[in-house]
Parts: C-alpha cells; sequence; structure tokens
C-alpha cells in the first residue's frame, strides 16, 4: 500500500511537466514544479517559500513556481532529491545529507566553516555544480538555509567531551563524531520517532540542529545542550540539470538573482540563534559549555572525523570540498 501511494504522488508530480515546461527554450514563460523535504511552514522551508513567493511576484511572464508543498504529505523526504535527478520535480528544497546514498560527497556541505556569499566567489559552486551535475543530474542553485549551527542534546549531564555509556541517536554525517566521543551505542532513528525513545529512555540524547526542537516537541525530553555548536545545517534549492538547460538566458539570470536574494536572508540567522537559545532556556534546557582546550578538542574531533570519513569515500572530490569549504 506504502508503495501504492508512492507511485501515485510521483504520477500526480509527473503529470504535466512536458506542458508546463513549454517544450523549448524559446517559451516566453515557464512553470517549475517545485517540492520542500519539509512541511510547509516549518523552519526548513521558510526560506525556500519566501524565494518561491518572490519569484512569483518579480517573475510574472518569465518564471513562475508552483510549489506543490513538502513532507511526507508530497514525497518522503529521502526521494526529494531523486525526484529532481530524475526530473520528476523541477525544482526542491533538500539538504545534502538526504542523498549521500546517490552522492556522498553531499555530506560536504554541512561541513562548511564559510557563508553562501564566499562560496560563491571562491570557485566552491562551480566545483560543486559539475560534481553535482555529473552526478546528481541537479543545479545546485543556492543555499536556502545557512549558517545554524549543529549541537549535541542530552538527558544526562557530561563534564567533558566524553559521551561514554550513553546511546545517541545519529544521522550518518555525524556518526564518526560521536564514535570519536566513546557514545555506547548510536542509533538511526526517525526524527518523528526521537521524542517516544527519549521518553522511553532508548536514547540518552541526540545530535539536532540548534533550531528546530520545537518543531518536533523534543524539547520537553531534553534537559542540557553541549555548546560550542558545529557544522552547520544546509539546505539548498537544485533544480533539474535538463530543465535548467532548457530555460532561457534571462530566466537562469533570474533565478541566480532570486537565489542570491534567498542566501542573504540567513545573514539574520544569529538573531533566530539567540532568540532560539532563550527559547531553550525557557523551556528548562541547560547549557553545557566546553572551554579552552576541552573546546578545541571537542571541535577537531568533529571536524576531522568527519572529513576523514568523506575523505575515504571520496578520496577524489573530499580533499578538494575541504579546501573550498572551509577556512
Amino acid at each position: 500500500m506504502k508503495l501504492l501511494k508512492n507511485l501515485v504522488r510521483i504520477a500526480i508530480l509527473a503529470c504535466g511537466i512536458s506542458s508546463a515546461l513549454g517544450g523549448t527554450a524559446s517559451a516566453e514563460e515557464i512553470t517549475l514544479k517545485a517540492i520542500s523535504a519539509w512541511p510547509e511552514g516549518n523552519f526548513f522551508s521558510i526560506n525556500f517559500e519566501k524565494f518561491v513567493a518572490k519569484v512569483n511576484a518579480e517573475g510574472k511572464g518569465l518564471v513562475q513556481i508552483n510549489y506543490l508543498g513538502g513532507g511526507p504529505k508530497v514525497m518522503p523526504p529521502f526521494e526529494v532529491a531523486n525526484a529532481a535527478k530524475t526530473g520528476i520535480a523541477d525544482m526542491v528544497n533538500v539538504a545534502g545529507g538526504f542523498y549521500t546514498t546517490v552522492l556522498p560527497e553531499g555530506d560536504a556541505m554541512s561541513l562548511s566553516t564559510l557563508p553562501a556569499q564566499e562560496l560563491r566567489k571562491n570557485g566552491a559552486y562551480d566545483y560543486i555544480n559539475k560534481l553535482w551535475g555529473e552526478r546528481l543530474n541537479v543545479r545546485y542553485l543556492g543555499r536556502s538555509i545557512d549558517g545554524v549551527p549543529i549541537n549535541i542534546f542530552l538527558r544526562k549531564p557530561i563534564s567533558k567531551p566524553d559521551l561514554s555509556g550513553l546511546r545517541m541517536r545519529v544521522i550518518p554525517l555525524y556518526r564518526p563524531f560521536l564514535e570519536s566521543l566513546n557514545a555506547q551505542s548510536l542509533l538511526t532513528i526517525a526524527p518523528g520517532e526521537v521524542y517516544t525513545a527519549l521518553e522511553r529512555g532508548l536514547l540518552d540524547g541526540y545530535a539536532w540542529p540548534v533550531i528546530g526542537l520545537f518543531d518536533v516537541g523534543i524539547e520537553k525530553q531534553t534537559k542540557y545542550r553541549v555548546e560550542p555548536g558545529f557544522y552547520t545545517v544546509e539546505v539548498a534549492v537544485l533544480i533539474n540539470q535538463d530543465t535548467w538547460k532548457r530555460m532561457t538566458d534571462a530566466q537562469r539570470a533570474f533565478l541566480n538573482k532570486m537565489a542570491i536574494w534567498m542566501e542573504d536572508l540567513n545573514l539574520n540567522n544569529r538573531k533566530l540563534i539567540e532568540d532560539e537559545k532563550k527559547r531553550h532556556a525557557a523551556a528548562g534546557i541547560e547549557t553545557i559549555t566546553f572551554t579552552g582546550a576541552d573546546a578545541r578538542a571537542y571541535l577537531t574531533k568533529a571536524n576531522d572525523s568527519v572529513w576523514a570519513a568523506m575523505n575515504k569515500r571520496s578520496p577524489e572530490h573530499g580533499p578538494k570540498l575541504r579546501a573550498l569549504l572551509t577556512k
């Protein structure tokens, strides 16, 4: 039944693609079908939705976006990037960590220490678009979410960078780091099931973006946030490469301009992060802050462990991506 439902979703998305594209690049206006990996109104969809609204307001006669929504109701999140690859959707809002089975280098985007604005200048986007185009058949248009760190959250306090004896929820990106901190066991649990796992004592903690706990209610089962944060949440807008090639120069230039506008929305994230940490405190979440040698050791493990794993998976591209994405 689940397979049938997914096939129905895919058929609905695919319906009318050719007519939306108009068949040739000479069409005066192109309409792009778009989806997000997260539900509408979720923090990780908001900037993309602002981008869609601005494109539709300013792109009449040139580019329009038919936003079909996001999250599981449209398509399972881990299938979203493949929808862009195959052309089922023209445009998607998705994180690199959601498509590492197809493109292992996708995780590297969360390891960047440079803002999107700098990556546009130093050649990173050129390199990414060549690789993403060859392997995923997409254009990396721009980041919708950037500059939001990830933190470890716990039910029990720790006094040093050591998770010995603790059971942690993990995704592939975080696994090497949590292993380097001696976590007792690492469990892969869907985001919607983390609350229950914490409540039942199956988990002692998890790594999560500093913004987003309240979207799934897990702040109620959380006692501590560990500082400093590490990595950065990367959510990007991808466009099917065949769709991109069909577009006119004017249409592509317009979308690039809108993507730069979207990326600049993230320049305000520092204030959002400060406000979110105040919400944490109000919800009873205490802060554990490592300083000095402990902080340096903590962040060194965070970076070196994951880049080592990246380089093992992608010896050709891992070192080059690190040089472009980090200071």
